[in-house]
C-alpha cells in the first residue's frame, strides 16, 4: 500500500499496525515534523493520513466519539500577540510556505478519510478554558484541536504529497474535566473509519 499513516502515539496506531504502513511520530509538531521528514528521506509514499484524537471546539456541533476529517490544518497560536489581539502570519507579512499562492497559517488538504469535515486546529499549548475555547474557535473558524495535524500537513505539502487527517473526538475543548473524556474510545473510532476507507481506496 502507498499511503503511510502518521499516530503521535502508539494508542492512536494500535489497530492499524497490521494493515498500513505506520510511524508513531511522538507528540507534538516538532516531533510530528521531524519523524515524517526521516521517513520520506528513506521512503517513497504516494499519500499520508494523521490518525487520532482530538478535542471539539464548544460551536463545532461535534460530539465525543464523532470522527471527522479535516478540510484544512491552521497553526492556531503561529503568530504574534498584540495590544489590538492574535496577528497571525498573514497579518504578520511572513508565509510559512512560499509561492505564488502563499500559505499562512491555514493548510488545505486533499484526502478525506471520513464522510464529516471541518477545519482542524493545531496548537502547541492544548487549550483548557472555556473562554479560551471559544477565542481561538472565533479567531480560527475550526472545530478540532491537536498538536501535530498541521506540521504533518506542512511537510507532505513541502514534499508535494497528498494528505489527509482523521480524529476521533475525545473530548470537548473548553474547562478540562479528564473524567469525561473518552481518549480510547475516540481513537478506536479514528482507525476502524480509517481502515474501511483505505480497504475501499485500495
Amino acid at each position: 500500500m502507498d499511503l503511510l499513516v502518521c499516530v503521535s502515539t502508539e494508542m492512536e496506531g494500535a489497530l492499524l499496525r497490521a494493515h498500513v504502513p505506520l510511524i508513531v511520530t511522538g507528540v507534538g509538531a516538532v516531533n510530528a515534523a521531524y519523524a515524517l521528514t526521516r521517513y520520506l528521506d528513506r521512503n517513497e509514499v504516494k499519500g499520508i493520513v494523521v490518525c487520532g484524537i482530538g478535542g471539539a471546539y464548544p460551536g463545532s456541533g461535534l460530539r465525543i466519539g464523532d470522527v471527522v476529517c479535516a478540510e484544512s490544518e491552521c497553526y492556531g497560536d503561529l503568530g504574534a500577540s498584540s495590544p489590538d489581539g492574535f496577528l497571525d502570519m498573514r497579518a504578520l507579512g511572513f508565509s510559512v510556505i512560499g509561492g505564488d499562492a502563499p500559505i499562512y497559517n491555514v493548510i488545505p488538504l486533499q484526502m478525506f478519510p471520513a464522510s464529516r469535515r471541518a477545519g482542524f486546529v493545531t496548537v502547541n499549548t492544548c487549550t483548557g478554558t472555556d473562554d479560551a475555547a471559544r477565542a481561538l474557535e472565533a479567531r480560527t473558524g475550526g472545530a478540532v484541536e491537536s498538536m501535530e495535524g498541521a506540521a504533518i500537513a506542512h511537510v507532505a505539502a513541502l514534499a508535494g504529497i497528498p494528505v489527509g487527517e482523521v480524529r476521533g473526538v475525545s473530548n470537548m475543548v473548553g474547562n478540562r474535566d479528564r473524567g469525561a473524556w473518552r481518549v480510547q474510545e475516540a481513537a478506536l473510532a479514528a482507525q476502524k473509519e480509517l481502515l474501511d476507507w483505505a480497504m475501499r481506496r485500495g
